[in-house]
């Protein structure tokens, strides 16, 4: 079709030549076919409404400035722009936040937080007494029972207990101690 043939439909007239109502026409026109075809690219519907969205702004921008060449097919000349403004957010994807249900994974610090965690529970566990420190590692460390714990030290559920609770509370009053500092 030439531009000096007369259009049939709105869809086949060239989208420079129209006043913002009639791009607005056209462009309703075509959205929920662009919509379903953004959807099955993107695989998410908001995804798609945004791209959607952002076409619309692109081309009414153009068509309102009288820049927009001549399209005998404006579904495609939408569609084309749609999957260029799709790989747009792909090239920039590393610029955009992405919400998640799940915290960031910590960074890997070389194991120097892992070897300073390691130290200061060897340094409480040096302030105990042996039958404490053994019942702290067994029962906290080693997830025993106390009746397994027990068992391995020869003692009695109760005493192993006793000498767990006795262990923790030096600790914790380390830690206070050295947190009050």
């Amino acid at each position: 079709m030439n531009r000096s043939e007369p259009c049939d439909t709105v869809l086949d007239r060239p989208l420079d030549r129209m006043d913002p109502d009639e791009f607005d026409a056209v462009f309703t026109e075509v959205m929920p076919r662009l919509r379903r075809r953004l959807l099955a690219l993107t695989g998410n519907p908001y995804d798609a409404d945004d791209l959607v969205q952002d076409t619309y702004m692109r081309l009414a921008r153009r068509a309102r400035g009288r820049a927009l060449a001549p399209q005998q097919h404006p579904y495609a000349y939408a569609s084309a722009t749609a999957l260029n403004l799709l790989r747009d957010s792909w090239t920039r994807s590393s610029r955009r936040e992405t919400c998640t249900d799940r915290l960031p994974e910590p960074g890997w610090d070389g194991g120097v937080e892992r070897c300073e965690a390691r130290c200061a529970a060897l340094a409480l566990l040096a302030l105990l007494s042996p039958k404490e420190a053994a019942a702290v590692i067994l029962v906290d460390l080693e997830g025993l029972s106390h009746d397994a714990a027990g068992e391995l030290l020869g003692a009695h559920r109760g005493t192993v207990q006793r000498n767990r609770m006795r262990g923790l509370a030096k600790m914790r009053d380390a830690l206070a101690d050295a947190r009050a500092r």
